[in-house]
């Protein structure tokens, strides 16, 4: 079994965790592929007694890894896309940040997540991603995303107008510093902030939601994900923000912009005893009420 590991940084209270998982994996004979900048760190701070091989781009993994663990927060996970793409690679995300809703596994189920793995006793989620078409060549050979594309103001610049459309056919003009287009697993991420509602990962859907709209009776819109989304953006600014995840471009109105759903999946992977009704619960606190609590029934 070949595993790749893939972290943004290093945080030194996380030593113990990172030694753990070494050991766990070597225990089993397993030698992990580690990101080159997060190798080199690692070096500084632990000592190896042989080197281990690295990666740098989505070439150094294809056909090589059966696995790759992401160890960070949910915004290093949605990194691992740029080098998984459409190779069907599994992704595990140990959370060594704050939330941690994509990225799931605790620190204390390393030992259990490494078990699962070579029991193949874990689950399988499939995710759809969104892909961006463009006029001219944005975001290099990476164009799509697991939680959201966005068009945005820049800086304190004045609001935007962006008219969107499904399948050619006018939907709206949005007055709104922004506009988000989510996946069901973008759902619980920036769109939710802006209250758009709640999507099961399953669903065949995008949210489209807007950011501070001026207009009070504009509201998120759920779609089917059959739709092409397309948009044309009007301001004050000569300049706006285009993102697909955490990647940004800067783009003007002259530039054409439509999403749709991206033809593979991605592929993320989950312990046994854990699914989305469970993470809903623990991470976004849902339906926390002290009258359901078991002695109040």
């Amino acid at each position: 079994m070949q595993i790749a590991l893939y972290s943004r940084g290093f945080i030194t209270e996380e030593v113990d965790n990172v030694l753990l998982l070494l050991a766990e994996l070597e225990s089993h004979g397993i030698t992990p592929i580690v990101f080159e900048p997060f190798y080199q760190t690692l070096k500084s701070h632990l000592p190896f007694e042989k080197e281990l091989d690295t990666f740098s781009c989505a070439s150094d993994l294809e056909g090589k890894i059966e696995f790759l663990i992401s160890l960070g927060g949910d915004g290093t996970l949605l990194d691992t896309l740029s080098y998984v793409r459409d190779t069907n690679i599994p992704i595990l995300g140990i959370n060594f940040g704050r939330l941690g809703f994509l990225a799931s596994i605790g620190k204390d189920e390393i030992p259990a997540m490494v078990q699962a793995l070579l029991n193949r006793t874990y689950e399988v989620d499939k995710r759809s991603l969104l892909h961006l078409d463009a006029n001219i060549p944005l975001f290099g050979d990476v164009p799509y995303a697991l939680n959201e594309f966005t068009i945005h103001k820049k800086d304190t610049s004045a609001m935007v107008k962006i008219h969107t459309y499904l399948n050619g056919e006018f939907l709206n003009t949005y007055w709104a510093d922004g506009l988000i287009v989510s996946t069901p697993t973008g759902s619980t991420g920036y769109s939710l902030s802006c209250g758009g509602p709640v999507v099961f990962p399953e669903a065949g859907s995008f949210v489209i939601t807007p950011v501070a709209p001026h207009n009070l009776n504009v509201r998120p819109l759920v779609v089917p994900d059959n739709n092409i989304i397309s948009f044309e953006v009007e301001g004050r600014s000569d300049q706006f923000i285009c993102t697909l995840d955490s990647r940004m471009e800067i783009i003007d109105s002259a530039v054409q912009l439509a999403v749709r759903r991206e033809e593979f999946t991605l592929s993320l992977l989950r312990l046994e005893d854990s699914n989305f009704l469970h993470t809903l619960r623990n991470k976004l606190l849902w339906g926390i009420d002290a009258r359901n609590a078991i002695g109040n029934r």
